[in-house]
């Protein structure tokens, strides 16, 4: 099947996305130490919603709040959902329901640490008439398609699920 069966373009261009940071967690002292400061911030997109944000719990963070490893994975997660629900419309399959269970590993190292994997485990509902297989297939179409996917330095695994609906 060739891109223009699938409905993608090939000609190639450039997306820019403006994204505002801003520290909320000064108090009163700055980083003078450590502990005296709040790894609060506040993320800002043009017309949308801000979202609060903070570190993981594990590095002085509010559990309450969004940490960027969350949002890495959920980007992964998400990335995959809206490339697949794409792939699985190109090949004829229904899709009624989707949710997903993703899980990253980060491994810290002295100061710094990276995430080494990150697993999707999405559930798929389709319709009694959809194809089994071409749903499950949609999956690895998806993986390749994601942009999200092809622009980190670590495996991501896909160990979906799909459910076929009763006729």
């Amino acid at each position: 099947m060739d891109d223009s069966t699938r409905g993608i373009e090939t000609v190639n261009h450039q997306h820019h996305y403006r994204v505002a940071v801003e520290w909320t967690g000064n108090l009163g002292s700055g980083t003078d130490s450590y502990r005296n400061y709040s790894r609060d911030h506040v993320i800002r997109i043009d017309g949308k919603p801000a979202i609060a944000g903070s570190s993981d719990p594990t590095f002085r963070g509010d559990a309450a709040k969004h940490n960027p490893e969350d949002m890495l994975v959920a980007a992964l997660s998400t990335c995959h959902m809206l490339s697949y629900l794409h792939m699985a419309t190109v090949a004829g399959v229904v899709v009624t329901a989707y949710s997903d269970a993703a899980e990253g590993t980060m491994v810290t190292e002295g100061d710094g640490g990276r995430f080494v994997e990150v697993v999707l485990r999405p559930t798929v509902t389709i319709s009694a008439a959809s194809d089994p297989a071409k749903a499950e297939a949609a999956h690895e179409a998806a993986h390749h398609a994601c942009f999200i996917a092809n622009s980190v330095n670590f495996p991501v695994r896909c160990e979906p699920r799909v459910v076929v609906e009763s006729a």
